[in-house]
């Protein structure tokens, strides 16, 4: 969990950044829950995020991958592509997140891959696919993010990188 992870960020993504002044592969990462978690953001871009999660340490009481990590990865992976659709100038916030759960998990790292199922002006939406490491779907998760604009009190978190 601790090592130095690099995102892969489309290039014109990387230039849009720095032209404001704002470095996003240093900027960039799964927040601090996300660090707790291990999330790791190994794919980035607006058209598709994919991430991934150790199940140790993210288990319930049975040993299995718990609900509620499932939902974190899926709302770090959309939120990421959400943020990255509205480009520099717009903050991302989850405001809806669907997950049904498919299968257990016992051990292992699960795969998150973000699409785009709408990308508005003020809303995005990513469907989030999560799967063990043989492939099989453990959870099915929808996410919908406002989109509004950077405002100075948001200091810190400019660009955010989760909703």
């Amino acid at each position: 969990m601790g090592e130095q992870h690099h995102v892969k960020f489309p290039q014109e993504v990387v230039d849009e950044y720095a032209a404001l002044g704002v470095d996003l592969p240093a900027l960039f990462s799964a927040g601090h829950l996300g660090t707790r978690m291990g999330v790791q953001i190994v794919e980035a871009s607006a058209e598709r995020v994919v991430g991934t999660m150790p199940v140790e340490g993210n288990t319930q009481p049975y040993g299995l991958l718990h609900g509620g990590a499932s939902a974190v990865l899926a709302e770090t992976l959309g939120s990421v592509g959400s943020m990255l659709h509205g480009g520099p100038t717009k903050i991302a916030v989850g405001v809806d997140l669907n997950c049904t759960h498919h299968r257990g998990v016992r051990s292992g790292l699960v795969t998150g891959v973000a699409t785009p199922l709408h990308r508005g002006r003020s809303t995005a939406t990513y469907e989030i696919a999560i799967s063990d490491e043989e492939g099989r779907r453990v959870c099915s998760a929808r996410l919908t993010c406002m989109l509004r604009d950077v405002r100075p009190d948001d200091g810190a978190q400019q660009p955010p990188a989760a909703g």
